[in-house]
């Protein structure tokens, strides 16, 4: 097959492709980042390239204006190359951080009674070994053993050949008196030796860090395993983000070439980079991180270990595996202490993951003496009813329209986003909250639901999200999508263009929260039970902390019921990582929870579909759902606006 040249400008690199070949492989293979938040499925219409000259074939022109096509635009997942070119690469969007800070979390308690010294499973033990002679001529390895023996009650470990090639040096070294590192996880069982070293190493520290890799953002926590304490906080977004903006997308982005290798890097990249921002943060040095409670969706762990994904997306949808076994810092490629051990907590299905289970602990679900609802809420929808009597979960995709993605003026929520906005019902004139103050930038997923329903509320958006034309007022205009509103004016932004809400805006904002609202009805309706038979909603996932009860429920969001039901809870899935990290107790409370959580599959039949086209309006098609909505609309001048 026929070699072709491809030059790639400004950047100034070439490569070589043979015909038929993907635009975006070319680009890749000449060492340049380019966005793709679908996967390279076409539909973002983000990988946009210009085709200076040459020949090269697009194979769709969708997201692309006839000014585009003109102008030789192509995207790159869907163009091929058909002969030598020249082709011009825009300057990428950058990832910038979207939490207003990183180093925040929610309250951080031990639990009650715990004790460091036994609680946890790492152990440091001093050994005196009595030295070998003629006439005790044991081997090293075995003299360590019987020493454990008699001095910790231990009688069966593990070791990698690499320690074992350093032992007998160390042992003679240390005059038979050394300190040795041990990972325990079941109390006088087998343990795993991670370290030895001669009695002066009494001194290092013992840390270890809880990692939870979201669809979006991941989080890592630096514990003090001496104490329990947690000592660093960091978030980032995860950088698979530029292949897949939710998890379908990347694992089709997986499926190509070497794209689960790539994602794999990638997220490796985001883990390591907060491991040495936190490890700064608190003075120490990662190779001081001997263990590692990792949790996340099923997809990200898959992703993580380099386990391909594509089962999760096909009928039976059945992942490789919910539970990995301990596995080594080496093994996986986090830049900790290498023979750390690194334990990937248990989910339940491909789309109910260790996320979930770990949150499930954590927000006090599992123990809860009456039924409560919890719900994740982020990319991906994860909802679990029960109580400590019996759980059932499901899974919905949301997408990525809550962190402002598909949405013309959306973004994430930064400095310079709106998160909250109110409309007067006499002027139709809005008021915005910034973050960070200022001229705002766009609007964050926050900001949308409280405009949503703010519009909603007076008469300026219909029951399907269509902007009312038929109100005269210079916020309703006609934009390139056709009616929009009219937020902040050019001259009041940073950027100095409108930022507005338009149909196309709202709908991918409907589906969302549509599939949310069907995901825990349909669940609730499988075990007939009324949602406001709910004794609690507890809202986990770092986006769910910032929305607005009010709205959410205003948009059908979430059930009408009384707000004192409502805890929001933050980051639960880091949180139940830590508990797992720090207490071999909460640890198997957590595989108890895989294994007695009943998964529902919502793609079986049509019920989902169903509730999910009902949902599919402000607030619901059944208004009876949402009897607070409907006396605000019909009574709309008492409802309270900002000051």
């Amino acid at each position: 097959m026929a070699g072709h040249t491809i030059r790639f400008s400004p950047q100034g690199r070439v490569t070589e492709a043979p015909t038929g070949t993907l635009l975006s492989e070319a680009v890749a293979r000449a060492g340049i980042d380019l966005v793709q938040p679908c996967g390279g499925q076409g539909r973002c219409g983000r990988c946009v390239a210009q085709v200076c000259s040459g020949e090269i074939r697009a194979r769709s022109t969708l997201r692309l204006s006839e000014a585009d096509l003109e102008a030789g635009y192509v995207l790159a997942c869907q163009a091929v190359v058909e002969g030598d070119a020249e082709i011009s690469i825009p300057p990428q969007e950058e990832l910038t951080r979207h939490l207003t800070s990183d180093r925040t979390a929610g309250a951080v308690s031990l639990p009650q009674g715990y004790d460091p010294q036994s609680s946890q499973t790492i152990r440091r033990i001093h050994l005196d070994i009595a030295p070998p002679s003629t006439d005790d001529q044991t081997d090293d390895w075995s003299r360590l053993l019987g020493a454990l023996r008699r001095q910790a009650s231990i009688g069966n470990i593990s070791a990698d050949l690499n320690l074992l090639r350093r032992l007998g040096v160390i042992l003679r070294a240390s005059g038979w008196r050394v300190v040795i590192v041990l990972d325990q996880p079941v109390q006088n069982g087998n343990a795993r030796l991670l370290d030895i070293g001669p009695p002066e190493t009494d001194e290092m520290p013992l840390y270890g860090i809880t990692v939870d890799i979201g669809t979006t953002t991941v989080t890592v926590w630096l514990v003090d395993l001496l104490t329990g304490d947690v000592k660093a906080q960091a978030s980032e977004y995860n950088q698979q983000i530029r292949r897949g903006e939710d998890i379908i997308a990347r694992i089709i982005y997986a499926s190509k070439n070497d794209g689960g290798h790539e994602l794999r890097q990638l997220v490796l990249q985001t883990i390591n980079g907060l491991v040495d921002t936190v490890c700064q943060r608190a003075r120490t040095r990662p190779e001081h991180v001997v263990k590692a409670a990792v949790s996340g969706n099923t997809t990200m762990l898959h992703l993580l270990l380099g386990i391909p994904p594509a089962s999760i997306r096909l009928t039976p949808f059945v992942p490789v595996v919910n539970q990995p076994p301990p596995l080594t810092a080496a093994e996986i490629g986090l830049e900790i202490h290498p023979r750390a051990t690194v334990d990937c907590l248990p989910g339940v299905a491909s789309y109910v993951g260790a996320d979930i289970t770990a949150g499930t602990l954590s927000s006090g679900l599992e123990h809860a003496e009456t039924t409560s609802l919890f719900i994740d809420v982020g990319t991906n929808g994860e909802i679990v009813l029960g109580s400590r009597e019996w759980l059932i979960a499901c899974a919905c995709s949301a997408g990525p329209a809550f962190e402002g993605a598909g949405v013309r003026d959306g973004m994430r929520a930064t400095k310079g986003a709106i998160e909250e906005v109110w409309i007067s019902s006499e002027t139709l004139e809005p008021t915005c909250r910034v973050i960070g103050g200022g001229k705002p930038r766009g609007l964050c997923g926050s900001g949308l639901i409280s405009l949503i329903a703010e519009l909603f509320l007076n008469g300026l958006l219909d029951k399907a999200g269509n902007v009312n034309v038929g109100i005269e007022h210079p916020r309703l205009q006609m934009g390139e999508h056709g009616a929009e509103y009219v937020l902040v004016w050019a001259e009041d932004t940073v950027h100095g263009e409108n930022i507005v809400l338009n149909h196309v805006d709202v709908d991918n904002l409907l589906r969302a929260k549509a599939a949310i609202y069907a995901g825990f009805s349909v669940l609730a309706e499988s075990v007939g039970m009324p949602l406001e038979e709910a004794q609690q909603v507890l809202v986990g996932g770092s986006f769910g902390q910032y929305i607005n009860v009010e709205k959410a429920i205003e948009i059908g969001l979430f059930p009408d019921v009384a707000w004192e039901k409502f805890k929001f809870l933050g980051n639960t899935s880091v949180q139940g990582a830590y508990l797992a990290l720090i207490d071999r107790k909460a640890r198997q409370k957590i595989a108890d929870i895989a294994a007695r959580m009943t998964y529902l599959e919502l793609s079986a039949d049509n019920t989902f579909y169903e509730a999910f086209t009902s949902a599919l309006f402000l607030p619901h098609t059944d208004m009876s759902r949402f009897p607070s909505v409907a006396q605000k609309l019909a009574r709309p001048q008492e409802k309270e606006r900002a000051p």
